[in-house]
């Protein structure tokens, strides 16, 4: 299984196996991270599980569709490196993502 590596709003590291096929999200919420609301359960409609990837892993995640790209829109912590985690296919080419769970709105 790949593993993904979470970083909470603490700071503290974590380091995890995902399933591939689920998202980021899935991974995040399966593992019992509770900072990652993920109200919608990954339809893109409320931009509650917001992260940031880590920059050298910037280029290896999917393309931003424009749903995505405007609920960031809507966050005060939106960086260059924001995404939401539902929209983030995980598979076995993530393994050792790095992730930070973005601080909440």
């Amino acid at each position: 299984m790949p593993k993904l590596i979470v970083v909470t709003r603490d700071g503290n590291e974590h380091e995890i196996e995902g399933e591939a096929g689920l998202s980021v999200m899935e991974v995040i919420r399966d593992a019992g991270f509770d900072e990652l609301l993920a109200l919608c359960g990954g339809c893109c409609s409320c931009a509650t599980c917001h992260i940031h990837v880590a920059p050298e892993f910037a280029d290896k995640v999917a393309p931003m569709s424009e749903d995505e790209n405007d609920l960031l829109d809507s966050s005060d912590h939106r960086n260059e490196f924001s995404r939401l985690s539902c929209q983030v296919p995980f598979d076995d080419s993530m393994d050792g993502l790095r992730v930070m769970i973005a601080q909440e709105d």
